[in-house]
């Protein structure tokens, strides 16, 4: 059990009290005391995380401020649903001496990895409109942090952004929600109506994801990674930037960035994006299992709102409890007792108000055989 929590064997102490919890028949008291070890943070829950916070899903990605932040959030118990709408924001202790938090560099958290500094002793919790002057409003969890706009944000037309927070916080790709049953009187006119003069690509293929992701991806309407293309070519040093009340983007005329109307004479009559209002379409025709919640309206404004819609669904916390799963059993679900496993796992998660480190324990109680 420690071994796949931790990574490295335990001391005599910690390996005979872990085992007077089990024989006592208190395997979770057994794992909470294995995750006090630095390398469950410092290791497991980074290696866990890193792949979410670049497109390639690399696990070897230098610390950042969207890694520390979930990896704060695990050790302080948070209700992990607010990884995508929360006003949080995880830093190093000013006792570190370490670069401070800068919007437009990592080196803050380059110089903790640096030092290999015990993140479990030594990451402060703050919150991003504090530190990085974003409205609070504004802040959406870790898709606002830094380093998920240099990933996300970067260029395009911000659909990335939620298409790999699909990916990594609902365990599915576009495909695996694709439904061509939805209206597709969101879709932006970047799409065109019909691709390589075939509008049968459009209505057969195109509209099954476009359909519903436009309507959502509207919430991010606002943001966009601002760097020197020429002299910072990879964004190294470019920063989140928002518009907030006030501000208009000079091509728009409105608050919306330019890049929502990038490619507009693909298809002039399609949608015009005014304003960063969402409604999820898929609460609708197959895409309704995915367990939206009632509580919810199902429609809002800005990115906070949205990742809400996202975090309190079912499917979000089945993803949750798949990911850990696979980290600490080190395999995928494969039969019928994984998945009792995986459902009875999910409604702890639930009943523990969504903490990840109750999710590391039942899994590591369960593999801790194999």
């Amino acid at each position: 059990m420690h071994e796949r929590l931790v990574g490295v064997p335990a001391s005599e102490t910690v390996l005979n009290t872990m085992q007077s919890y089990i024989e006592a028949g208190d395997a979770r008291s057994a794992a909470y005391l294995a995750m006090e070890n630095p390398a469950f943070y410092n290791v497991t829950v980074k290696t866990w995380v890193a792949p979410w916070t670049n497109e390639a899903f690399d696990k070897f990605e230098p610390l950042n401020d969207y890694m520390a932040t979930v990896i704060g959030m695990v050790r302080d118990d948070v209700d992990f649903r607010e990884v995508l709408s929360g006003d949080i924001l995880y830093v190093g202790s000013p006792t570190l001496g370490l670069p401070p938090y800068s919007t437009s560099n990592n080196d803050h958290y380059l110089a903790m990895e640096d030092a290999v500094t015990d993140l479990h002793a030594h990451l402060v919790s703050t919150t991003q409109s504090a530190t990085t002057g974003l409205p609070a409003e504004a802040t959406a969890g870790v898709m606002t942090t830094r380093a998920a706009a240099k990933a996300f944000f970067k260029d395009g037309t911000n659909r990335a952004m939620f298409r790999f927070t699909l990916m990594n916080h609902m365990c599915t790709d576009l495909e695996g929600v694709a439904d061509i049953t939805r209206a597709p009187d969101r879709i932006r006119q970047d799409v065109s109506r019909s691709p390589g003069g075939d509008s049968r690509l459009f209505h057969n293929n195109c509209v099954s994801c476009h359909s519903g992701m436009d309507p959502l991806a509207q919430a991010f309407a606002y943001y966009n990674y601002q760097y020197d293309v020429d002299n910072d070519p990879d964004g190294e040093r470019g920063a989140l930037q928002y518009n907030a009340q006030g501000q208009t983007d000079p091509v728009t005329g409105t608050r919306v960035q330019e890049k929502y109307r990038i490619n507009s004479n693909n298809f002039i009559h399609g949608f015009v994006t005014l304003d960063d209002g969402w409604d999820n379409y898929w609460r609708e025709g197959p895409n309704f299992n995915l367990g939206w919640s009632n509580a919810l309206p199902g429609s809002g404004n800005g990115a906070k709102s949205m990742g809400q819609e996202l975090a309190n669904s079912q499917q979000f916390a089945k993803c949750q409890v798949t990911k850990v799963f696979e980290e600490v059993c080190l395999r995928k679900p494969q039969d019928s007792d994984d998945r009792t496993q995986i459902s009875a796992m999910q409604s702890q998660f639930a009943a523990s108000g969504y903490q990840m480190k109750s999710v590391f324990a039942d899994a590591a109680n369960y593999c801790k055989g194999e």
